[in-house]
């Protein structure tokens, strides 16, 4: 690095993720098809600006699908519903878009699996999360939430006969969801693994990233909103893996000059649901303050796209014979 200059370490890959993508892209797509209002249950993915723009260009965001005017179209988030939500559209006769991330969706086709073959499911997640609300939805009878290691305690006993699975959030923190399911299958020795793991692969690489390049930090900015749980973990991971110091930011002004002080490497990264533009404000922000030897250090490069919901996809264009 150059002498004199301060350090910005960019951690690669960050931000969008393919489920993020797809999501975002289905409610713009939506609006340019049907035109506005095109409504949406929950937030779409959980970024304030993401939110914000969309709704500038016609997003109407709701709570539940009652508030949807009948006949209306509606999307679903990228952190998936509930069995209840999709039939509660039903009846109003919506017309729904659903941009849950298949990796979600994998999960919910564990649950219902599961519960049909008879399995009692301990899923690893945070209680009130969509996801996490969404999930149990299959399957509320048999599931029973595990949230962090003080949950395992708070389980009932179940018979040794019981089949048992581990499902989790597709966003928690690697070695947080190892450390739970190691104290799981301690109290239930017979507790099964899911057939593949459930945190989905940009998690896990934004993750890896940051533990990376945490080490060589005095301080991790991570971008991204409070509400959004894989941008949390990654402030945790930074500081676990070393980072002196670790903070969450939405945008580039809420960096406090005081977390600068002593810092001569500062580590940034995004959370899965954040545009690259935030990114680039925080690196313009702390350029004008020193921070002009920019590495970029990647660990992984990511390929996975995931299609559009069938309405939205282009059709196939015509060839002349």
């Amino acid at each position: 690095m150059t002498d004199g200059a301060k350090n910005l370490l960019l951690a690669s890959p960050r931000g969008y993720c393919a489920g993020v993508d797809r999501a975002v892209e289905t409610v713009e797509k939506a609006l340019e098809k049907y035109g506005s209002p095109v409504y949406v249950r929950k937030e779409i993915v959980h970024n304030k600006y993401v939110v914000k723009t969309l709704e500038e260009r016609g997003a109407v965001f709701v709570d539940e699908t009652d508030e949807v005017p009948e006949g209306a179209h509606v999307v679903f988030s990228a952190h998936g519903v509930s069995p209840a939500v999709r039939d509660a559209a039903a009846q109003r006769n919506l017309l729904t878009l659903d941009a849950s991330c298949p990796l979600v969706t994998k999960v919910h086709n564990e649950a219902k699996r599961f519960a049909r073959d008879g399995f009692q499911i301990l899923l690893v997640g945070h209680e009130g999360h969509e996801e996490v609300e969404g999930t149990s939805g299959e399957a509320p009878e048999v599931t029973h939430l595990v949230d962090g290691v003080e949950g395992v305690d708070a389980l009932p006993d179940f018979p040794e006969d019981q089949p048992l699975v581990w499902l989790s959030q597709t966003t928690l923190s690697v070695d947080e969801t190892l450390e739970i399911v190691a104290k799981l299958k301690e109290r239930f020795p017979h507790l099964q693994d899911p057939p593949s793991d459930d945190i989905c692969y940009a998690t896990q690489n934004r993750q890896a990233a940051v533990k990376n390049i945490a080490p060589r930090c005095d301080l991790v900015i991570v971008v991204g909103s409070q509400n959004s749980s894989n941008s949390k973990r990654l402030v945790e991971v930074a500081l676990e893996a070393g980072a002196r110091e670790a903070h969450l930011v939405d945008y580039a002004h809420q960096i406090e000059e005081s977390w600068l002080e002593n810092a001569d490497t500062i580590g940034l990264s995004s959370g899965a649901s954040v545009p690259e533009i935030l990114v680039q404000e925080v690196v313009a922000h702390l350029g004008e303050r020193g921070y002009t030897d920019v590495e970029e250090v990647t660990t992984t490069v990511e390929t996975i796209t995931f299609a559009l919901p069938r309405d939205l996809r282009m059709p196939p264009r015509k060839v002349d014979a």
